[in-house]
């Protein structure tokens, strides 16, 4: 099991729809994926479209035993594949900047307590992705602390190469305080426009500064991300151009995730 933190310490760069994006290379690969959501504005559930629960990640965290994380986890609306840890506003209520590291650990603690329920007969999970907050707090450290690899999202605007220095550094403070497992996976470049010199620049900073730690492909800008999202359906389940440029450019990503395996 890869269990992939996906951040962004800058709001706006799409990185939610990097996890769905993920998850529907996961679920069209046949590995069995789970979405946790711990970004209360809680889009990835949304546009995953899960079944009722009645627990949320803020339970989990409250108390992380076995049958708290079962009544927090469902199946999505996308299908069998692709299982959600159904986010909450509450969360917010959470998000200390300095939580201590007990609190700290039960993110990971949960997601042991998951493993041992597979121990028990239930279908293992090939992929977690962990759907970050854009800000340093509680829930993106907790998630940092239980991840094996860290995946930065991007865009290529004006401040993109301080936005992923700062969540480089906050990579390197977890490794070094609580996860020394814990890998840079690298940095995915968003909603790049291809004919934008601009965009061409940016991104050019970025590798610049950043080498071989920025992905490819780039994610080009396609509106088939918001039609997507608003059918509550996989990025491979559509069939316009852009949604088959994205789906083909989320495959790809998707073998990256391979290199955090444990």
């Amino acid at each position: 099991m890869s269990t992939v933190a996906v951040l962004s310490l800058k709001g706006g760069v799409g990185k939610t729809s990097v996890v769905l994006g993920l998850a529907s290379a996961a679920a069209r690969s046949g590995v069995r994926t789970l979405v946790v959501d711990l970004d209360p504005q809680c889009n990835a559930t949304a546009a995953l479209d899960p079944g009722p629960t009645t627990a949320t990640l803020a339970d989990v965290l409250a108390s992380p035993r076995r049958s708290v994380l079962a009544a927090a986890i469902t199946v999505s609306g996308w299908g069998d594949g692709v299982d959600v840890l159904v986010g909450a506003e509450e969360t917010e209520s959470l998000n200390d900047p300095d939580p201590g590291t007990r609190r700290l650990g039960r993110l990971a603690n949960a997601l042991h307590e998951r493993h041992r329920i597979v121990d028990h007969g239930d279908e293992p999970y090939g992929l977690v992705l962990l759907d970050c907050p854009p800000s340093l707090g509680r829930l993106t450290r907790s998630a940092l602390v239980a991840a094996d690899a860290a995946l930065m999202v991007t865009e290529p605007a004006l401040f993109a190469v301080s936005g992923v220095q700062r969540a480089a550094e906050a990579v390197a403070a977890e490794r070094a305080e609580h996860n020394d497992r814990l890998r840079t996976l690298g940095v995915v470049v968003n909603r790049v426009k291809p004919r934008s010199k601009e965009h061409d620049f940016r991104v050019g900073e970025l590798r610049s500064e950043f080498g071989d730690l920025v992905l490819d492909p780039v994610l080009p800008d396609r509106v088939a991300v918001q039609q997507a999202q608003g059918a509550c359906a996989p990025i491979h389940r559509l069939r316009s151009a852009g949604a088959r440029d994205l789906a083909a450019a989320f495959d790809t990503l998707l073998g990256h995730t391979a290199k955090s395996s444990p």
